[in-house]
């Protein structure tokens, strides 16, 4: 398997999860970025959770994804945001 491989057929829905510190526009950065990437992102596809402190919050957006290429782009935006602390 080289490393254009994968074992996702696409297009496919795919859940991306940003985590980072509870802001009140952590939503905005986040869906920003992955903007730059997918074209259609409606707010049915948006989830916001705090965590139990109110302390971080995560946002997951659920996109059809088109390659993995666009996966790539997509997780590299937010893991080049200091906004953001993780990603799954």
């Amino acid at each position: 398997m080289n490393k254009e491989d994968t074992l996702f057929e696409f297009p496919c829905q795919f859940p991306i999860k940003a985590m980072g510190k509870n802001c009140a526009n952590f939503d905005s950065i986040v869906l920003t970025i992955i903007r730059q990437y997918v074209d259609d992102i409606s707010d049915a596809t948006v989830k916001t959770r705090l965590s139990k402190g109110a302390k971080f919050a995560s946002v997951t957006v659920t996109i059809k994804a088109t390659s993995k290429k666009q996966l790539d782009a997509i997780y590299q935006g937010l893991t080049d945001c200091p906004e953001v602390v993780m990603t799954l």
